[in-house]
């Protein structure tokens, strides 16, 4: 039996500068011995959003001693290690090139394999790390710059069955309360005014309602409730709070009615599959009216879900260290130290482009 594995992994592709240590044993399972994130949300408040500069210079400031404090919260040295990994992808060029060239530097000084990871496969393989998932599974990716339904058959064989053909689910929570004039990120600043709103007080529409391809699409929904605030206007506490409920409800029966489909393909497609999962990633995944919608969608197609704990959907270099891991034990040859930046890579690239998924297409 091989003995076990220890990757260090860096992420940097948005605005979390992290580092992390992993552990993969020979029989598969995964051990997490470290994973330190420096968030920059503070930083990024004030302008409603990431400002690319910003978060580039705070990776520069914060990765080696984030990568110091991770070694030495494993109980390691860099010799230790036996690979290193960073995203290279997609995500803001400046922050990649920050982590990636650090990886680089590791990998070289200490004569280690250095993988070049792709942030979504980081998402695709965490349930693995965390709940020892076997292949085949669906995952469903919603945060900030990605929703995407994805087929997982395998390490390095990902096939996309579904993706926004224009915002993010992530970036349409953001955006809507920017229009309400609620704080970044918007995330956890609409569900906390839908806590306490009427759901049904406004008819929203469910984007791409009954169509059989398995996109998704938010713009229309985000426009519609820029079009109810100002025909209410002026906002008062209870409107925001009823907008804001009905806005979540409308998103947790689309994903209701577009996940569904998928759910049934998969069905269809591999009819032998045993206790089929579905995985949920992404910052959005913190949202609990939509994981609960999400788990009453599963169980009416006989499948469960399966959501990683809230600080591995969101950025962090454990789930890069893990892909590198899985890598490894499926004797992929690592990168070269000219492996260059993505600010755009799919994970499935056989699949036609299209707007948010992850290279520059048309909404076709």
């Amino acid at each position: 039996m091989e003995p076990a594995t220890q990757i260090l992994g860096i992420e940097t592709s948005c605005d979390e500068t992290a580092a992390a240590v992993v552990r993969r044993h020979a029989d598969g399972r995964g051990e997490i011995l470290s994973n330190v994130v420096y968030s920059q949300l503070q930083d990024h408040a004030a302008y409603g959003g990431v400002v690319p500069e910003i978060a580039a210079r705070a990776h520069v400031e914060m990765l080696d001693a984030l990568v110091d404090r991770a070694l030495g919260e494993a109980g390691l040295q860099l010799r230790d290690i036996d690979a290193v990994a960073a995203t290279a992808g997609p995500g803001l060029i400046g922050g990649l090139i920050v982590g990636l060239m650090t990886g680089k530097a590791l990998a070289a000084a200490s004569g280690k394999p250095f993988y070049a990871i792709n942030h979504l496969e980081g998402h695709a393989l965490t349930a693995r790390l965390t709940d020892g998932l076997a292949f085949p599974y669906l995952l469903l990716l919603v945060s900030g710059g990605h929703t995407q339904v994805v087929l997982v058959t395998g390490v390095g064989d990902y096939r996309r069955w579904g993706t926004t053909i224009d915002d993010a689910l992530g970036e349409a929570f953001d955006k809507t309360a920017k229009l309400l004039g609620l704080p970044y990120p918007g995330g956890p600043a609409v569900e906390k005014q839908a806590a306490g709103g009427d759901e049904n007080r406004f008819a929203l529409p469910q984007p791409l309602k009954g169509e059989s391809r398995l996109d998704f699409s938010f713009s229309g929904l985000k426009t519609a409730i820029r079009q109810t605030a100002r025909s209410i206007a002026p906002l008062g506490d209870d409107d925001i709070a009823d907008l804001c409920a009905s806005f979540q409800k409308t998103i947790a029966d689309t994903l209701d009615e577009r996940v569904g489909r998928s759910l049934a393909r998969f069905n269809r497609e591999i009819p032998g599959a045993r206790d089929p999962k579905l995985v949920v990633a992404g910052g959005v995944a913190a949202n609990r009216t939509i994981r609960a919608r999400l788990d009453e969608t599963c169980a009416a197609h006989g499948f469960s879900l399966v959501a990683p704990p809230l600080h591995l959907c969101t950025d962090n270099a454990a789930m890069i260290a893990w892909a590198a891991a899985e890598r490894m034990a499926a004797n992929c040859p690592p990168d070269t130290l000219q492996a260059p930046p993505r600010p755009r890579w799919p994970l499935d690239e056989e699949s036609a482009a299209r707007v948010g998924h992850g290279r520059r297409g048309t909404k076709a």
